[in-house]
C-alpha cells in the first residue's frame, strides 16, 4: 500500500491534467490494476467520510454551545461557528470528490473485465469470469449506494448550518442566539441521520474492500 501511495502522489499531476483512461494505463505500466486502484479509491472515500461524520458531530456541538450562549463577544461565537460549516462544507466536497473517482474507475474496471471476457475461448472459464464480475457489481453497486445515500445527507445538515451562521452573522445579539434554539432539534435529528448513513457506507466499504483482497 505505501508503494501504491508514493505512485498516487508521484502521478498526482498527471491525474490532474490528463484523462482518466491514460492516467489507469500509466498506472498499469507501473504494476498497479485498476482492482488494486478500486480497492485503495473506496478505502480513501471510507476515510474521508469517518472524518466527515466527526466534522459534522463537531459542528452540531458547537452549535449546541451557541444556543446556550450566557454572555461573550458574540463575534466571536459567529466566527467559531462560521469555522465549523466552513470545515463541514470543505470535508462534503472531498467526500463528494472520493465518490466520484470511486466511480470513475469501477466504471472502467467493469468495462475492461466486460470485454476481456469476451476473448475466452473456453467456455467454462468464460461463464466462470461472467458470474464473478455480475457478483463483484452487485457488491459494488450495494457500496455505491450507500456512499451516495450518505452524501445527500450532508447537504439539508449544511444547509441548516449555513442558514444558521448567516442569521448570526447579520444579527450579532442575544436575541438572534435565542432564535437559533428553534433549529437545534431539526439539525440534531439530521446530524443524527447522517451519521447512521456514514456508518451504513463505512460498513459497505470495509466489506467491499474485502471482496477485493
Amino acid at each position: 500500500m505505501k508503494r501504491f501511495g508514493l505512485a498516487l502522489a508521484f502521478l498526482s499531476l498527471f491525474f490532474a491534467y490528463g484523462c482518466s483512461k491514460a492516467y489507469y494505463s500509466t498506472m498499469e505500466s507501473m504494476g498497479y490494476d485498476k482492482r488494486e486502484i478500486l480497492s485503495d479509491r473506496v478505502e480513501n472515500a471510507r476515510e474521508s467520510q469517518k472524518d466527515a461524520k466527526e466534522q459534522f458531530a463537531s459542528a452540531l456541538e458547537q452549535f449546541k454551545s451557541v444556543v446556550n450562549f450566557d454572555g461573550g463577544k458574540l463575534q466571536e461565537v459567529y466566527e467559531d461557528l462560521n469555522g465549523e460549516y466552513e470545515d463541514c462544507k470543505d470535508q462534503a466536497d472531498d467526500v463528494k470528490s472520493r465518490i466520484d473517482s470511486v466511480e470513475d474507475v469501477a466504471d472502467a474496471l467493469f468495462e475492461e473485465w466486460n470485454d476481456e471476457i469476451k476473448l475466452y475461448t473456453n467456455a467454462t472459464l468464460r461463464r466462470s469470469s461472467q458470474q464473478k464480475l455480475a457478483a463483484t457489481k452487485r457488491k459494488y453497486n450495494v457500496l455505491i449506494k450507500a456512499m451516495r445515500n450518505a452524501e445527500k445527507k450532508m447537504y439539508p445538515v449544511l444547509n441548516a448550518f449555513h442558514d444558521q451562521v448567516l442569521y448570526l452573522k447579520h444579527n450579532l445579539n442575544a436575541k438572534a442566539v435565542a432564535a437559533l434554539e428553534g433549529e437545534l432539534t431539526s439539525i440534531r435529528s439530521n446530524v443524527d441521520t447522517l451519521i447512521k448513513e456514514m456508518d451504513k457506507s463505512i460498513a459497505e466499504a470495509d466489506a467491499f474492500i474485502k471482496t477485493l483482497e
